[in-house]
């Protein structure tokens, strides 16, 4: 994870294309708030630097690499302002003994936001605007020797260019078998796959992720059937618990509403339990 009160401080909300709401340091008590959810979960937290380096969004930790079983991939990003976030993950894996399988180089692009594990050996990625067919092709090359299948799926425009709509902002896997989505936005094809893969899929509730910019959909696992999500989205919340899953909630709209980017954003996964 990275600090928002180290990332934030000094961030222009027109520059990072964050909204009225944003506010550094309320989305810093914020992001305080979640990480003693992760930590009371029982996971170890490995900070990213604390430098005043300006990297506002660098506090959105799952899009610069992605972690597999056979290593690290360290990834190109496709917005211009977090070119150099990837670098912060490579140290990171550095100092945690994580090898590196490989990297995505220019002109690719891939973000962590927009790869979803259906299982261990299938990886589905969001071809869109944030991540390009260069880049999955490089990904596919580099998984596919290791047995797991790259599968590239095409996202809608949706807000354009300059909103950020990863594969991730339409699906929240929540347990092996088990998905929150907002169909609209899935891509058929993945949505068949999915289906075809016995995975039920939970519907997440369409005013609420409208009034949300799609944050509403945007939930962390911490364990299967253990999630946590944004406050203020009960219908969204209430699907999840029928569906058997226990939701924590925290307080994010001058961090994840304000700044296109939810509780699973603000965290990269490096070693499940």
């Amino acid at each position: 994870m990275r600090s928002a009160a180290s990332a934030m401080p000094r961030a222009k909300a027109a520059e990072w294309h964050y909204g009225p709401g944003f506010d550094p340091a309320r989305a810093a008590v914020q992001h305080d708030a979640l990480t003693k959810l992760v930590a009371s979960s029982g996971t170890e937290i490995e900070w990213l630097t604390d430098a005043d380096d300006g990297l506002a969004d660098s506090v959105f930790t799952h899009d610069p690499s992605l972690v597999t079983a056979h290593g690290a991939v360290i990834l190109s990003m496709g917005k211009a302002l977090r070119r150099s976030e990837p670098s912060l993950h490579e140290q990171a894996y550095g100092r945690m003994g994580v090898p590196i399988l490989g990297r995505i180089q220019d002109p690719g692009q891939v973000e962590g936001g927009d790869c979803v594990w259906v299982d261990e050996r299938t990886l589905a990625v969001g071809r869109g605007v944030r991540t390009n067919q260069d880049g999955i092709q490089q990904l596919s090359n580099l998984l596919t020797p290791k047995g797991i299948a790259v599968y590239g799926f095409d996202l809608p425009l949706w807000h354009g260019e300059e909103a950020c709509l990863h594969l991730m902002s339409v699906i929240s896997p929540l347990a092996d078998d088990l998905a929150l989505v907002y169909a609209p936005l899935l891509p058929a094809a993945f949505y068949q796959m999915l289906r075809a893969r016995g995975i039920t899929l939970v519907e997440g509730d369409a005013g609420e992720f409208a009034a949300s910019n799609g944050l509403s959909l945007n939930v962390l696992p911490t364990a299967p059937r253990q999630v946590i999500a944004v406050a203020g989205f009960p219908r969204t919340a209430a699907a999840m618990e029928a569906a058997g899953c226990t939701v924590a909630t925290f307080e994010a709209d001058a961090l994840c509403i304000a700044c296109e980017g939810g509780p699973t954003c603000l965290t990269r996964p490096v070693l499940r339990q």
